[in-house]
């Protein structure tokens, strides 16, 4: 061989190493997808790291149906959305519970899954014969997931007493599997497709936790809407909460958070398909894509600007507005108002007014998390004795800071509705927690007096300070109470 002459490569030296796939859901299994091929996720990313608890899987193509593909599927879906979160978020932000949120794939028996501050925990259930893991659907992985990626971004959402704070809590959750399964290509291209581009209509997008859904209808009927645990295409018009019924069939709004929930998040997608139409009358998945990044980009900008009130969808979407103003000129401003007027959200004085200048009265909190000093949630004091703890004093957070939009929701006829107080809010509040036995009330208070509700789901616990009992939230849940 002449000097300097490279030997020839052969055809083995010539490929292109495949790179490691698994196998995973686009979106709930149910939904009528298959699994598609994905890149092996590292889950120990940081920002927001993840870790499975227990031994670890090989990452290859597992079947479907086997523990093997759950663990894959699951750790795909977390990865996805954490991915797409920590690209947004204040470069300082992170879980709760530290560098790492654990995750439990499956907890035991239950049709549930939950967010506890420590960690995600998933379960599962046999009904119809039918066994379903809650910690297969990325919808509900990565709604659950919402909830931690909000605790990290607003933590000071997690105690306030209010049915639209925690209402909003499930809201992004939700919203946070919508965009999570717009990163996805193949799925953009599918929603695309059965929409015919006009992405506002119901569509596998839209439909949440079809599994989960069939499942509780089973054992349960009206405990989910007919074709999936919540639909983004909905109905609900704003009422006041202190309106509507604790509880209720799924056909109904009530003011149980995951119902209530369905009104934010309805105006919500109604104005990600609108900002999509702004930008195109024939919409590609790239400009999908685009627009899914956006209205993350909008939502991380205005949630901790937005101050913590018993009206706290008004202001949510009053900065909302203002934060598209601030980020991309008011190019969404139209689709913004119009989603959020058509659905109550924002009563039409409060949409004309809130982009005049000068309608914010004050400072804009910076993003991420509260700065110090700034206002909080308000420590209220109750008498527990309505509640079967007598003689005792019940501690609570008031949702009371300082609003900087003077804007509310619509009323049910004509104009505005009246924002209650901070204190009426967060009564209305605890007494829909403990009605609904959602309250771990411990060895507290008489045994004559007290109301236990031992088969309900605790979401919140008394914890005793002093002489005090304080009320503390414990998780964010799927929210089905069993009844045994």
């Amino acid at each position: 061989m002449a000097k300097g002459r490279r030997k020839p490569r052969t055809k083995a030296a010539t490929k292109t190493p495949l790179r490691a796939a698994i196998l995973a859901w686009e979106d709930d299994p149910r939904s009528g997808g298959e699994p598609i091929r994905r890149p092996v996720p590292r889950l120990g990313t940081a920002p927001l790291a993840l870790a499975i608890r227990g031994a670890a899987v090989p990452a290859k193509l597992h079947r479907r149906g086997t523990r093997e593909f759950r663990y894959w599927a699951a750790a795909e879906a977390l990865r996805r959305a954490a991915d797409f979160w920590s690209a947004l978020l204040p470069q300082d932000t992170s879980w709760q519970p530290g560098p790492t949120l654990g995750v439990v794939l499956d907890a035991g028996v239950d049709l549930n899954a939950y967010y506890d501050r420590r960690e995600l925990a998933f379960f599962h259930d046999t009904v119809a014969r039918t066994t379903v893991y809650t910690g297969e659907s990325p919808d509900v992985l990565c709604h659950e997931l919402g909830h931690a990626v909000l605790d990290a971004l607003r933590p000071e959402l997690w105690d306030a007493m209010s049915v639209e704070v925690a209402a909003f809590h499930e809201a992004f959750g939700d919203i946070s599997a919508l965009l999570a399964g717009l990163q996805l290509p193949s799925l953009r291209r599918a929603v695309l497709s059965e929409t015919g581009g006009r992405t506002g209509r119901s569509s596998r997008l839209s439909r949440l936790a079809e599994q989960l859904g069939w499942a509780l209808r089973q054992t349960h009927p009206g405990s989910a809407e007919p074709d999936c645990l919540r639909n983004a295409v909905n109905a609900f018009f704003y009422r006041a909460p202190e309106t509507l019924p604790p509880s209720g069939p799924s056909a109904l709004l009530t003011a149980e958070p995951h119902s209530f929930s369905r009104v934010f998040t309805g105006g919500w997608f109604e104005a990600l398909a609108g900002m999509l139409a702004s930008r195109t009358t024939s919409p590609t998945e790239a400009d999908l894509v685009e627009v899914s990044l956006d209205a993350g980009r909008l939502l991380v900008d205005a949630i901790p600007a937005a101050p913590i009130v018993a009206d706290y969808y008004s202001q949510v979407a009053a900065h909302l507005i203002e934060s598209d103003t601030v980020l991309f000129r008011g190019r969404y401003r139209d689709a913004l108002k119009s989603a959020l007027v058509r659905r109550g959200i924002l009563s039409l004085r409060a949409a004309s007014t809130v982009t005049r200048p000068g309608a914010a009265t004050r400072a804009r909190r910076t993003r991420g998390p509260a700065a110090a000093g700034a206002d909080q949630t308000r420590r209220l004091s109750l008498s527990a004795d309505e509640f079967g703890l007598e003689g005792r004093v019940l501690i609570v957070e008031a949702p009371s800071e300082a609003r900087r939009f003077e804007v509310t929701a619509a009323a049910e006829d004509l104009g505005s509705r009246t924002a209650s107080t901070p204190e009426q809010d967060a009564r209305r509040f605890l007494e829909y927690l403990f009605r609904r036995g959602r309250v771990d009330v411990g060895t507290h208070g008489p045994v004559e007096t007290r109301i236990a509700h031992p088969f309900a789901r605790k979401t919140h616990e008394l914890v005793l300070q002093a002489q005090d009992l304080t009320l503390v939230r414990r998780t964010f849940d799927c929210g089905f109470d069993p009844v045994s």
